[in-house]
């Protein structure tokens, strides 16, 4: 049977300028999960989501996240194109105010207000001092010396992220990182613009492929969530501020990241659909 899809452009500043992600918006479990990762690795994006009838009364949908190795139990850019896309087709949220994605990591809080949608960054499964030996083949996978890193912490929201800062946004930028190593790898690294600058801090995401290689994400939301955690706890970062992603890769990527109540953090950006249709099996 033919299922209904969406292309969402995440976090971009206009069309084909942030990361896409397919959302397959009426799945149903006759497709499995051996499907689900066919699919997902056919479409060869970095990720592919699955909207499905939610199992916990407290969520309006629930939702599997694939990569082109495996199944995520949370990934940010994902959780916002899919909130976009359920609400392109007809969702209709149980609160006015609040869209609840479950997924693996659990139940996640989204909000959608004039400035888009932003979703609640969800607590860490890990944080925490990198072991020196990590942190020094870190070093080496990026191209710079170890002294190079101002500091260091595990980020790991779902995807398994070690957080790396720089002393600029230029020297995250001028990264020329090796491109395989041969287990796999989920490393963020963060700098800041100069002080008055519109955009507070850049970021660029590497992980492994299901080959060994590494590739660069254009914009990644779950990175954004554990590293704005880490910002704020360490006094980096105070309010709100404006982060940027995928400029080495000729995107225009742009985070919006506000402090809430207690340890609530919302990671917020533009998603608009660029390609609907059905699928033709």
């Amino acid at each position: 049977m033919p299922y209904p899809f969406q292309l969402i452009d995440v976090f971009g500043e206009g069309p084909f300028t942030g990361n896409p992600v397919a959302v397959v918006t009426d799945a149903d479990e006759v497709l499995d999960t051996a499907t689900m990762q066919r699919i997902t690795q056919w479409l060869n994006l970095s990720e592919t989501t699955f909207l499905l009838p939610p199992t916990d009364m407290d969520a309006d949908y629930r939702v599997r996240i694939f990569t082109l190795e495996r199944e995520l139990p949370f990934a940010g850019h994902p959780t916002l194109g899919t909130a976009h896309a359920w609400l392109a087709a007809g969702g209709k949220p149980k609160q006015a105010d609040r869209i609840v994605q479950e997924c693996g990591a659990g139940l996640v809080a989204l909000r959608r207000d004039a400035a888009g949608l932003a979703f609640a960054a969800p607590p860490l499964l890990r944080d925490g001092p990198v072991a020196p030996d990590l942190l020094a083949e870190t070093a080496e996978i990026l191209g710079i010396r170890a002294d190079q890193i101002v500091d260091a912490s595990w980020a790991d929201n779902g995807p398994g992220w070690i957080a790396i800062m720089l002393e600029s946004a230029d020297a995250v930028l001028a990264l020329e990182p090796a491109r395989h190593f041969p287990r796999r790898v989920e490393i963020g690294v963060v700098g800041p613009h100069p002080a008055g600058h519109p955009i507070a801090w850049e970021l660029r995401a590497f992980f492994s492929d299901q080959h060994g290689g590494l590739i660069e994400d254009p914009v990644t939301g779950s990175l954004n969530a554990s590293v704005a955690q880490w910002l704020f706890a360490s006094g980096r970062a105070t309010d709100r501020y404006l982060a940027a992603q995928g400029t080495r890769l000729g995107r225009s990527g742009r985070i919006r990241v506000e402090r809430g109540d207690g340890p609530l953090i919302w990671i917020g950006g533009h998603t608009e659909t660029l390609f609907q249709g059905e699928s033709g099996f």
